[in-house]
Parts: structure tokens; sequence; C-alpha cells
């Protein structure tokens, strides 16, 4: 297998390392020796592999090794927010209102993700909170302290899919008898597990598991966090997975749009969100309802390793589902990326 280049860090990846991210995107070990693990997977040793993932962590390509969790699953809302912000002619070096802008949004730990994009509603970021008055009020602060105007808060009224593992083939899937899928390497005894209420120690574990796991052999023992508990958190469907998140750019998936769709028939024996979820090259996809100016419903987030590459997927896209008007909102500039720590 010849060597990957990895997007913006001007680096190569060999095989160990295209083929560890293969695996530990979705499903880092959740075992005491997790580096032991995959060096029986990988046919290697334990500290060849640690070395290698330390060698992507500190590249920048993995931005962090630790659990995913459902927002709604834990009691939260999240919310995808688009609004404009006045920027200067072209070519210039100086966006005094978008830095401004930026450098409010980069306080506020509820919102996570924040991008510019090619339209006229230029900012695009997500807020997560436990109600929709907290996220009104986060909104509102932001509009205060910057130039921020003309925001619409949307909501998913349908998911397709939400899978952020890029550029590899996802790990063997098992259904446990309850038939909750499970990544091979992350099973757990499930048929008797039920829903329950969240307890003081299960926050405190999701807290600490919301960051990035120690740079050592036994990561959880000295993170002072059980893999049972873990095990459970995904079983009981609290947690999508348990893995490295990679920064796309860096991981050689350099090219991104927001490509939204407008308004289709509904034919429920033909959707078109679950045709796109089909699509690899899509890691997000939903129904979200549309809004004064912007006459789009269905929302589909693409990566490329090139621009060809980009428009090539987004024409297969759109032909699958009829040919629908749509937009294509390319990722100008990213404000923010950050991960979510529940309870902290």
């Amino acid at each position: 297998m010849d060597n990957v280049e990895c997007g913006m860090c001007n680096r190569k990846m060999n095989e160990l390392e295209q083929n560890i991210l293969a695996i530990i995107q979705d499903a880092f070990p959740l075992e005491e020796r997790p580096y032991l693990v995959l060096a029986d997977q990988l046919g290697s040793d334990e500290q060849s592999v640690f070395a290698a993932v330390e060698g992507l962590r500190k590249s920048g390509i993995i931005r962090r090794i630790g659990g995913v969790y459902d927002s709604k699953a834990l009691g939260f809302i999240s919310r995808l927010c688009a609004g404009k912000v006045p920027t200067i002619s072209a070519g210039a070096s100086d966006d005094f209102a978008l830095n401004e802008f930026a450098a409010t949004v980069n306080e506020i730990p509820a919102i996570t993700h924040d991008y510019v994009r090619s339209h006229e509603y230029n900012v695009w970021f997500t807020v997560i909170a436990q109600n929709e008055e907290e996220i009104q009020k986060i909104v509102e602060a932001v509009c205060s302290k910057s130039k921020l105007h003309d925001v619409h808060i949307l909501s998913a009224t349908k998911k397709y899919k939400i899978n952020t593992v890029m550029g590899a083939v996802a790990p063997t899937k098992t259904e446990d008898e309850k038939g909750v899928i499970l990544s091979g390497a992350q099973c757990a005894k499930s048929k008797d597990l039920e829903k329950k209420a969240l307890t003081d120690c299960d926050r405190i574990r999701i807290r600490v598991a919301c960051t990035d796991i120690p740079h050592t052999l036994t990561p959880f023992k000295d993170w002072g966090v059980s893999c049972d508990e873990l095990r459970e958190d995904l079983a009981l469907k609290r947690m999508r997975r348990f893995g490295a998140i990679l920064r796309h750019q860096e991981a050689g998936f350099a090219f991104n749009a927001m490509v939204c769709f407008a308004e289709l028939d509904k034919n429920p024996n033909n959707s078109a969100g679950a045709i796109l979820a089909q699509k690899p090259f899509i890691s997000h996809c939903y129904d979200r309802p549309a809004f004064e100016g912007f006459p789009y419903t269905l929302y589909a987030m693409m990566h490329a390793q090139s621009a060809y590459e980009l428009d090539r997927n987004i024409k297969e896209a759109a032909e699958s589902i009829g040919n629908p008007d749509y937009v294509v909102l390319h990722s100008v500039r990213e404000l923010k990326k950050t991960s979510y720590c529940f309870f902290a």
C-alpha cells in the first residue's frame, strides 16, 4: 500500500498508520491495554502501535480520542444556526467584524462548531444546551457582542446519518440480543440493560470521556474510567462511538461543502435522505425547516480530497435523488471545532 499524504500537515501516513485509523475512528479498544489489542489485530507490537497513534496525535491528524455522546440521550438539544456577519471586500486581509464574531464564539463552550461558508448566510454554527430558551439566550449574547444578525435557529426534523469516520472501511458491526448495533471491538453484554436515569457517577464519567485520553499505554486506568461502564454507555446508546476524532483537512479531506437541497416529494419508500445517507462521502444528512431566503430542507455534508472530486460527488448525489434545486455552501474558513463537554 502506498503512503497517503495527509492534507495540510505535509506528511505521509504509512501503512500502519492508515490501518490504525481504519480501526480507531469507530472502535478504539475499550480494554485496559488498548494498544496491545490493536497490535494483535494488526500483527504489530504494542510500542509500535502506541508510537504511531502518538505521532498522529502530535501531527494534528487526530484531534481527540474519546467518547462521542448523543446529546438528546443525555437530556441536551443541539441546533444549527445560520446568520450573517458583514465582510469587507474580497482579498482584503483584515475582516474586523468576522474576527470579532469568531472571538466571541470562541469564548462560549456551548458553541462547538463554527464555519464561514460561501453564501449570503455566511456563518453557520452549532449550539448545544439543555433547552430552547438557553440556546436563544446564547444566540442573543453573540448578536449583542458582535455584528451577527438575521440568525435562524434550525432543528433537525429528521436525522438520516451522523458519521464522521473518514477514509476507512467501517469495522464489522455486531447486533446484540436487543438489536443494539455495536462495533465489534466494543460489544457489551446488554440484554439485561434497560434505559435508566443518569447518576452522579455517570455524569462524572461522561464528563471525563468527553475529553482526550491520556498519552499512556493504560489510558483508561490513568483516566480513572471503567471500560465496562463505557461499553454500557454504548449499549444504552448514550454514546454513539468511542474513537479518534480527526481533523479532516489534515487527514487528507481538505475540500468540504454543505449541500442543501430544495423540498422534495415525500415518498417514504424512496427517501432522498436515506439515499444520500448511503454515500460514503457524506458524513451528515438531515432534514431541516426552510426559512425566508433559504428554501432548502435537506442538508448533506460532503467531503473530498480535491475540488474535482467534491464537484463530482455533489453531482452524483444530486442525480441520485432526481436533480432537485440545490445550493453548495463551500467551507471557506473554520472558526471553531471542538467537542462539547457534557456536565462540565
